[in-house]
């Protein structure tokens, strides 16, 4: 009995070992001037890690260490960005579920099977709050992706009639009778200039929010047309163009990738149900004494 609980202890370690390397191997090496400290942001109420308190707390003294020798400061940021910047959940937040799902996870698994063998799938538990709120980016950036090209071509329209591209996007923020996800990161642009933001910092800070390409071309452009001088309206009708028809290739290659797609359940659920129908009377027959001709 002792002896199982040496060797408990010694696979607990060596699993804790194997995910502290496995997140160091793995995690991003950041240049000095890029990374903040966490003992210095701390004092800073900007900072959503200011919450934490390694000094008071041993579950907070576990979050900072997880976040200073994982280099997780800056894609926790930028995660909580891409949603939205949201009040629920913030950084710490993200944090916290991070190191809770790390062990909660094994440790309800391991009570399941009875076995020690979930420990090992640490390093996973710890990346599963990512993957979900990965998720859930992806689907917000689908939805900014899904009107984003009419809403350039009623931009061109109205900047065409003589008007700056603020002034279109008030107004096609305005006449819309429910806001998208689109319009909701221009009304926080247009509102972030008026508290005194650079134009060119509004929308870098717009790009960024939606983590979207096609976004950040759009800032690009408009950026360019501001310094250079060139008309916005010809740069935006040969954008609206260029989406559209990458939308229509997209489109293509995945009606294209339909007929192989469907080969798995053709030959997992169809063709063996078709089997079935077809060879069970003549199954039927031959248990109940020949088929009889």
């Amino acid at each position: 009995m002792n002896y199982q609980i040496i060797l408990w202890l010694l696979l607990l370690i060596g699993s804790v070992s194997v995910f502290f390397g496995i997140i160091n191997l793995f995690a991003p090496k950041q240049e000095r001037d890029e990374f903040v400290d966490v003992a210095v942001r701390k004092f800073k109420s900007s900072s959503s890690f200011s919450k934490l308190k390694p000094d008071d707390k041993i579950f907070d003294r576990l979050a900072v260490f997880c976040l200073q020798n994982f280099h997780l400061e800056k894609e926790l940021e930028q995660m909580h960005l891409q949603l939205g910047s949201p009040d629920k959940p913030q950084p710490v937040d993200i944090l916290y579920a991070k190191v809770i799902a790390a062990f909660a996870i094994p440790a309800a698994m391991m009570l399941l099977f009875q076995s020690f063998w979930p420990f090992f799938l640490i390093p996973v538990a710890f990346m599963v709050p990512d993957w979900i709120i990965k998720g859930r980016i992806q689907k917000r950036q689908a939805e900014i992706l899904g009107n984003f090209s009419t809403t350039v071509d009623l931009a061109a329209l109205i900047i065409e009639s003589g008007l700056d591209y603020l002034t279109a996007f008030e107004r096609i923020i305005s006449v819309a009778k429910e806001k998208t996800i689109l319009e909701v990161e221009l009304e926080k642009t247009i509102n972030e200039i008026k508290l005194g933001y650079s134009r060119r910092e509004a929308l870098e800070r717009f790009a960024a929010r939606t983590g979207v390409q096609e976004v950040r071309s759009l800032v690009s452009l408009i950026i360019q047309s501001d310094e250079l001088g060139t008309s916005l309206v010809d740069l935006l009708r040969n954008f609206s163009t260029d989406l559209r028809s990458t939308r229509l290739s997209k489109a293509e290659k995945l009606a294209a990738q339909a007929s192989t797609k469907m080969l798995f359940p053709l030959f997992i659920f169809i063709f063996p149900t078709i089997f079935i129908l077809i060879l069970s009377p003549m199954v039927t027959s031959l248990m109940s004494g020949g088929i009889g001709f």
